[in-house]
């Protein structure tokens, strides 16, 4: 039995019509408004990781929140993307920060788990943040970098009901086990903690 074929409403024809008389130049504001959706923390700009370097989940209800691990990446900003793109490095963090001026990128959701303490305990119940630079380079701790980071850190702390302090703000040299001395001895812990109290 041969099925009539279905035309097109009217009303179909006058949505195409409008999506094809939209100037392209819109086009892009509307990617930008999809984008800052994408993101936990709106001033991120959204560049993903590799789904093969991190693991999907849906927390805090599968696991619960109790630290945000700082990191700094002893690579640049750019390589640092490139290594979280990478299939074969198995690992990420959620946040990247720009040391010459605090740009932040989120590459993983923080609902999902980031490969970035080297400790899985710690990386179900963290959020990671690498910071642009290397541990023995304080100049790559900027002001912007500082300020950029507290803000994240803060935010992210309001949110899952972290406190605000050092026993749940940690380096990543802090978590059992690891073999990492970021973000080393010259981060200003002091300064960095009363930036987010202040956030």
């Amino acid at each position: 039995m041969e099925r009539a074929r279905a035309h097109p409403s009217r009303r179909r024809l006058l949505q195409g019509a409008v999506l094809a008389a939209v100037p392209s130049t819109l086009l892009p504001q509307a990617l930008a408004r999809a984008q800052a959706r994408a993101v936990d923390y709106p001033p991120a700009e959204w560049q993903p990781a590799v789904t093969s370097n991190y693991t999907a989940s849906d927390r805090p209800d599968s696991y619960p929140l109790d630290y945000v691990v700082i990191h700094v990446t002893q690579e640049t900003y750019d390589d640092t993307l490139a290594v979280f793109k990478d299939p074969q490095n198995q690992v990420s963090a959620h946040y990247l920060i720009r040391s010459a001026d605090g740009h932040i990128a989120q590459c993983v959701r923080e609902a999902d788990v980031a490969w970035h303490a080297g400790n899985w305990d710690y990386n179900t119940r963290s959020i990671g943040i690498e910071h642009e630079g290397w541990v023995d380079r304080p100049a790559y701790f900027t002001d912007a970098l500082y300020e950029q980071s507290a803000g994240l850190t803060a935010a992210i702390c309001a949110t899952y009901g972290i406190p605000k302090d050092r026993g749940h703000i940690i380096g990543h040299y802090e978590v059992p086990g690891s073999d990492h001395t970021d973000p080393g001895p010259n981060w200003d812990w002091t300064r960095f903690i009363r930036l987010v109290d202040s956030a």
